[in-house]
């Protein structure tokens, strides 16, 4: 099981190129399941979470061919195996995904439950909801989600979840594009990845308006064609590299990326001091002697992320001053505090708030990462801790960061692989 070595001490310098979003691209690789054409898709981050996405399409029936670094084309014309089996979907839970598009082209799935989250509960009866109302018959035995349209197909309808739930907006609008008659979302989620299925979808021929809103409308229509569509850059990414800068006290330059989608993280790094420049397709950041701490309370999109609750924490633990972290999202979410605590930092948990106290110095040790973003969050303390840190179980890491000890190598970093 492969390890990350860091010798911390190096402040970030210089410039590297943000991934396409794995956020986006998953739901998008599901999209292909909906039109018997070939879709094209650029700016597809290589991420083990994308290559279990494409495995499993692919023992479906689509034809999956890469091009180039960054490319695929789809071609699910020959799709004829509506299954999700357990072995897939228990190592990403994304594969729910597959459900919409498959009840709404093939008119059946059978989808195995994710089961556990280290981060907390992510339940699926949403999904299963709104499915329900817009015709679908299910039944939920042996540990799978047994779906069928019926004759008729799916049918339009006005859905209002009970939660805010990105996956299942992104399930209920997929299986929608081909119901019969309008479909209403209400209480729909508005990330930015939302948004860009929703630009996919209406390149395939899709008709959808308000996307990024709390209210999507879907007019089905009778059959989608192929398209071209590239990736949104992964603003979780363009986060964590920041963070990263900031902690090590370094200047660095990320393109590719946009802050447009970014407001929340970007307010709070300038109030923990940064210098921050935005243009068009990158963003510059330089961090001052040291950091302020600053507080943050986790929320849906348009409001602090979830995603980004780690890496702050991280940087707070060397920042000057106290800061309060508050997570309402996940119940589990503050594992990574305990490896946190292991590198010298200050931490003290009660319930779903973490007081963060900074220290002047952390110091490397041997540290376990737990989850995707509590994996982000020991690279960052690593990066500034004193010695090295040797972080195992990053296998965390490679489902979201693309090439991550290279990157950080172009920054300057001392990081290496350790099999």
């Amino acid at each position: 099981m492969d390890k990350l070595l860091i010798q911390g001490g190096t402040p970030l310098l210089g410039e590297i190129a943000i991934s396409g979003a794995k956020n986006a691209a998953l739901p998008i690789l599901c999209a292909s399941l909906l039109s018997s054409d070939p879709l094209h898709l650029t700016n597809l981050p290589r991420l083990r979470d994308v290559s279990t996405m494409l495995r499993l399409i692919e023992q479906m029936g689509v034809d999956v061919a890469r091009t180039g670094d960054d490319g695929v084309v789809l071609d699910s014309h020959g799709l004829d195996n509506p299954l999700a089996p357990y072995d897939m979907v228990k190592t990403m839970r994304a594969s729910i995904l597959v459900l919409g598009p498959l009840l709404a082209r093939h008119g059946e799935a059978r989808v195995s439950l994710p089961g556990g989250c280290a981060i907390g509960a992510r339940p699926v009866e949403q999904h299963i909801h709104g499915l329900q109302a817009m015709g679908a018959e299910i039944r939920v035995e042996h540990g799978y989600i047994h779906a069928t349209a019926g004759a008729g197909g799916l049918r339009g309808a006005r859905i209002v979840t009970d939660m805010v739930t990105v996956t299942g907006t992104e399930n209920l609008m997929m299986a929608a594009v081909l119901a019969d008659g309008e479909t209403i979302i209400e209480n729909a989620a508005r990330e930015p990845e939302v948004v860009d299925l929703a630009t996919c979808l209406i390149a395939m021929g899709a008709q959808i308006s308000g996307a990024g809103t709390d209210r999507i409308r879907i007019r089905g229509v009778d059959r989608l064609h192929g398209a071209t569509h590239p990736i949104m850059a992964d603003r979780i990414e363009t986060g964590t590299y920041l963070c990263a800068a900031a902690a090590t006290r370094g200047d660095v330059r990320l393109t590719g990326t946009s802050a447009a989608y970014l407001d929340a993280v970007i307010d709070k790094l300038l109030d923990a001091g940064c210098d921050i420049v935005t243009e068009r397709d990158a963003i510059r950041l330089k961090a001052p002697r040291r950091l302020k701490a600053v507080s943050v309370r986790t929320s849906p999109y348009p409001a602090f992320p979830t995603d980004m609750q780690a890496q702050f924490m991280a940087i707070n633990c060397v920042a000057e001053g106290s800061a309060v972290i508050r997570e309402t999202i996940f119940e589990n979410r503050f594992m990574h505090a305990v490896e946190l605590i292991r590198l010298g930092a200050d931490i003290r948990i009660d319930a779903s708030n973490a007081m963060v106290t900074g220290v002047e110095q952390l110091q490397g040790a041997t540290v376990m990462a737990t989850d995707l973003r509590a994996s982000a969050s020991l690279v960052i303390a690593g990066l500034v801790a004193q010695g090295e840190t040797l972080i195992e179980r990053i296998y965390h890491l490679d489902r979201g960061y693309e090439r991550i000890e290279e990157k950080l190598g172009q920054l300057g970093a001392k990081v290496r692989r350790v099999r």
